[in-house]
Parts: structure tokens; sequence; C-alpha cells
């Protein structure tokens, strides 16, 4: 169904199908009709894609450092692709399923082409197609906002070239594939066809994002924002009301399958939905982000530590943006992203939050998109197409200088900052040190199927691939104090295990798990990959009884 716009004398194309008017002095130019018969907008794209998955794809699989939550997304994928159910061990709500329900899609082929390369590393080769997806998208949406063709180039690029957007794109993050729903989401909230399904299929991705990260849940109000404005005043209450049934009614579906499994409320024996969003909003907090003692503020030092341009940058356009509404025309084109900027910031700013290095990922497009637009606008002040009513040639000189003094000083700030991060992530080897515990795991140690071995997430995967049983064999060292299930194959505790695989990650978290503790207290090292803090030891547990090195 299609809003029914009044017909403009002279007009050969319906009005719904056209873009609205953009005022001549805002620096925007209107989109074609169809991106798709642009052959200069394919051009650009397809050129600036390209760019963007050989910098982003090469050298995925060593860096960055391997993650246990990328080993969990993934083994949880590998158990549905398994028939095994919706997780490895048991499913306890932390998050919607969608997530990994779609990367099992996308490893679904090279796993069966081969079982074995099931592995972090390997896999992170899928997420290309999820980044490739969402910079595409990103340039749609920004020449949806009417900026020029450049610009819509500039912020596809911010998007996908950035140091910060390289490394964690690459990472199997529930962030990334919902970051792409809510991208085509705003997309079809901002179609210059106005069809009144565009605006439900809004609703639809903007459910499918959310169900995959439910943090996105606090981008949805710029969603509408940019739904509002691109709308027909004839059919926006339809528009919007649509795009909100739709969101909500496929939303509901998650408490409604918890609720059909007789566990959405808890209860004795049985995980719950409540629970699990009870445990998600009790998390201990990181503290303030500005505060240079507390967790939060080194995550924001690590994100600054890649790049400064697109997260100072964004958040500075977006301020000004919104500072700027009530008269700039370019300000409210971008009033959808500049507020999804302005809340992302705002729940990052909390002062008892719990701020993981993934929340990055939601803000990138958005960051990119309003840094592009305010350069746009400066751009189009700066070198207005046709020199002012009795201007003098000196003066335009001057503004094209000016011009270009400013184009070279942000490429002589942003290009060495640039080529030193992605070369680094081009170059570097920062997961050897996995490689080879994973190999000397696979190799050296008698009958893995009937020994039993403490390891993170990122190695999980390896060590089923390499014999050792999914679950009793292979142990998210998680599981060993905090599943019952597991717990209950333990009955000596620490005692009955054989190996501790002690990564980074495992020495971190030791201390709130006393069996994962105890077995590193009462264990020796018998290899050791890596130095420092990175470090990987397998370490052999005294007491036990099965299993050994060679």
């Amino acid at each position: 169904m299609t809003s029914t716009l009044p017909a403009v004398t002279g007009a050969t194309v319906p009005a719904q199908r056209r873009p609205a008017p953009t005022s001549p002095s805002s620096g925007r130019t209107e989109p074609p009709a169809r991106l798709r018969s642009s052959r200069p907008d394919l051009l650009l794209c397809g050129v600036l894609l390209a760019a963007i998955l050989v910098v982003q794809g090469w050298n995925i699989a060593a860096y960055p450092t391997l993650s246990d939550d990328e080993g969990t997304y993934l083994a949880q994928a590998w158990a549905v692709q398994e028939g095994r159910g919706l997780a490895h061990y048991t499913y306890w709500y932390d998050h919607p399923p969608l997530g990994w329900i779609q990367i099992a899609l996308l490893t679904w082929i090279p796993s069966a082409l081969s079982p074995d390369s099931m592995t972090v590393g390997a896999m992170r080769i899928t997420m290309l197609v999820i980044s490739g997806i969402s910079a595409v998208l990103v340039y749609v949406l920004g020449r949806r906002l009417s900026l020029p063709r450049w610009a819509a180039g500039l912020g596809m690029a911010l998007f996908g070239l950035s140091p910060l957007a390289v490394v964690l794109s690459r990472e199997i993050f529930l962030d990334n594939i919902a970051v792409m729903w809510l991208l085509l989401a705003f997309c079809l909230a901002a179609s210059p066809s106005r069809h009144l399904w565009h605006h439900f299929g809004a609703g639809l991705a903007a459910a499918a994002g959310v169900l995959t990260k439910e943090t996105m849940l606090v981008v949805l109000p710029a969603l509408f924002v940019t739904m509002w404005r691109h709308s027909h005043r004839d059919t926006r209450k339809f528009a919007l009301t649509g795009a909100v049934t739709a969101c909500a009614l496929i939303g509901l579906s998650y408490p409604l399958f918890a609720l059909l499994k007789g566990e959405l409320f808890p209860g004795s024996g049985h995980v719950s939905l409540l629970e699990g969003v009870n445990y998600q909003m009790s998390r201990p907090g990181s503290g303030f982000v500005l505060d240079p003692d507390s967790g939060s503020h080194g995550v924001l030092h690590s994100w600054l530590y890649y790049d400064r341009v697109l997260p100072l940058g964004g958040l500075a356009g977006a301020l000004l943006l919104i500072l700027t509404w009530r008269w700039s025309v370019t300000a409210r084109a971008f009033a959808g992203p500049a507020l999804a900027v302005a809340v992302l910031a705002a729940v990052a700013m909390r002062p008892d939050g719990y701020l993981p290095a993934m929340y990055v990922i939601g803000a990138l497009p958005f960051l990119a998109l309003v840094l592009a637009g305010g350069t746009a606008s400066v751009a189009h002040a700066v070198l207005r197409r046709w020199r002012a009513e009795g201007e003098k040639r000196a003066v335009s000189a001057a503004r094209y200088a000016l011009a270009a003094v400013l184009a070279l000083a942000a490429g002589a700030y942003v290009v060495p900052h640039w080529y030193d991060g992605n070369r680094t992530a081009l170059t570097a080897d920062a997961n050897k040190p996995y490689r080879q515990a994973s190999h000397w795991l696979a190799g050296r140690v008698d009958d893995p199927g009937h020994t039993r071995v403490l390891v993170d997430d990122a190695l999980w995967l390896d060590l089923v691939h390499a014999g050792y049983r999914p679950g009793l064999g292979a142990i998210w060292f998680y599981k060993a104090d905090l599943d019952p299930a597991v717990t209950r194959t333990m009955p000596h505790g620490w005692r009955d295990l054989d190996y501790v695989v002690a990564s980074p990650t495992v020495r971190r978290d030791a201390k709130d798990l006393p069996n994962v503790r105890a077995a590193i207290e009462h264990s020796t090292p018998v290899a050791t990959f890596g130095t420092g803090d990175d470090r990987i030891e397998i370490r052999r547990i005294g007491a036990a009884t099965a299993g050994g090195a060679r």
C-alpha cells in the first residue's frame, strides 16, 4: 500500500516517488530516485566497498586477539548447526538467540565443507559479509539524507576504514549484525518513495536488530524521528503505527518463546528469561567514563587509541546538529543519526553503568554519517557554487584557498594516524599463542576423548575438533563453577580435571570462580606460549587421574 499525495502540475512522476524538497542553501543534493540506476553512485560505492573489504579482510584471523565473547557466540552457532539446541551448554537467556542463529547461517557452508575450520580465527571471514552490507547501507542512508555523492562516500569510508571500525568489525560480535539491521531500518525509514510497506519493513528490521542485540533498543527513538521526518503528513500516523506494531509484534516473540517453554518466570529447576534480564541489568558497573581510575575510562581509552577522529569528531558533530536543529536544514535532515549518537553517548556516560568494549559498534555508522554531514555543510559554506553578487575575485579565491587548507590539514592529521592503525591490523599476529596452544592440545595429550580441560571459549571449538568431548571434556571454564549440569559431573571439584588452559581471560576471572582458581593453584605449567600478560599457559593439574603429556 502506498501513500497518495496531491499531483503537481507538469509532473510525470507521482509525488510519493519524489524526494522531499531541499533548500538550495543547505548544501544537500537530491539523490536519484533509484540509487541502483545511478552509475556514478554505483562506481563510487563499489570502489569504496572493495577497499573496505580488502583492509578489513587482510590478516583478519591474526588480529585482533581472539576474545571469549567471539568464542561463545561461535560455539552457540555450532550448537545450532549440530542440532544440540540454542547453546553449547544450557541456554539461560543471556541474549536473544537470533544473533548466533544468523552466525550459524553465515558459517553453515564453510563448516559443511570443512568442519575443522569452525574456529574463531577462520570464521571471522564471514563477518566481511556483514561489514560489506553495513558499509553499503551507510552510503545509501547518506544519499537518502540528501548528502552529496562525495560526502556519502566520505561517510562510508569513515565507517569502513577507521582503524577502530576495522578492528571491531572483524570480530564475531552480535553488535555488528545488529547494526546491519538497524541501518537497513534507517534506510527504509528514509526511503524517498514513502511507501507504507517501507515503514513496516523498517519496523521489522528494527525488531531483528533488537533481537540480535537487545542494547539496540536505545536507538529506536532515533529511528522513529527519521521516519517522522521522511513520511508524508497525510500518511504519517499510518506509517508510524505500522512500524511500531511490526516492531513490537516481532519483538514480543522472544518472551512468548520463553513463556511457551515455561521459562519466562523464575522457578525451581530451570532457567528463566526474567532471571537473565535481571542478571544483565544488575551487572557491576564499570564506573564513570571520565574517571581515570574506572574500567569505563579504560574502555574509552582503548577506543581513542585506535582512532580519535571518528568518536570525538562524530560526537562533536552530533551535538552541533542538535543545537542548531531549529534553523539548520542539514541539522533537521540528520536529526535521527544525531539523536542516535547523543542517546548512545548518554547511556555510556551513566556513572554506575557497565561499558563493554564492543558498545561503540552501535554508534560507528551514525558517528560517520554526522561527521560526513558536518563536513558537507562546511564545504558548502566555503565553496558556494556561484560567487555572491558583487563578491570580488580575491574573496572567492580566499574561500577556495581556505577550503584547500582545511582539507590538507584534515588529511595531514587523519592519514598518518589511520595508516599506523590499519598497518598494525594488516600485519600484526596477536593470535600466535592461541594457535600454538591449540596445536599442543591436539597433538601432545594422550586420549583426548577421556581428558578434561578447562578452557576459554576462544579455544573451545578447537578442542572439540581435536577430539575432546563437547561440554564434558572441553569445559568452558565458567561452567565448572556456574552450571549445575557440569558441576554434577565433578563430584571432587577441581580434582576431576586434567588440565587448565590459563589464558588471560581465565587468569583474570579465576578470582571469582573457586574451582577454576583452585585448578590453577594446584597445577604446574607444562607449556607456555607468548610472554607477559598475554601468555597462555597449559597447566597440568597435580591430582588428575586421566590423560597426560607425552
